[in-house]
């Protein structure tokens, strides 16, 4: 591995709790090589597909990771069992949301109400 370094064996908990890995990374590997590596490997069964990296977070210790840093900077160690894995949970960003849609869909939830009717709706956002 790069610089000596020992390298850093990782699983990736997905949110229905199985795993993907582990396997080793060298402390140069930065959190957006590891989503690549997490998306090459995602289980085609899954109900929730992430469709590119950055569908993906990565947390570790409770911080979410960001990208372009390395395992090294992101303060990922070894766990206090030499020779331990690492558990990082991988969480998948919901689908981005079409606002005109959206807006489609209000306005015809409002079609046959008063205009005070619907703006006062809690089920009606007319923002």
């Amino acid at each position: 591995m790069a610089g000596g370094k020992e390298p850093i064996e990782v699983k990736f908990r997905l949110f229905d709790g199985t795993d993907i890995g582990p396997s080793k990374y060298d402390p140069a590997t930065t959190v957006s090589a590891l989503k690549d590596f997490i998306l090459a490997r995602w289980p085609q069964d899954k109900e929730i597909t992430p469709k590119t990296v950055n569908d993906l977070k990565l947390i570790n210790g409770g911080k979410i990771l960001e990208n372009n840093r390395t395992l090294a900077e992101s303060r990922v160690t070894i766990g206090e069992v030499p020779g331990g894995v690492i558990t990082m949970h991988v969480v998948v960003r919901p689908p981005q949301v079409d606002k005109n849609r959206d807006f489609v869909l209000q306005k015809s939830t409002c079609i046959g109400m008063s205009a005070a009717a619907c703006k006062t709706n809690p089920l009606i956002s007319m923002e």
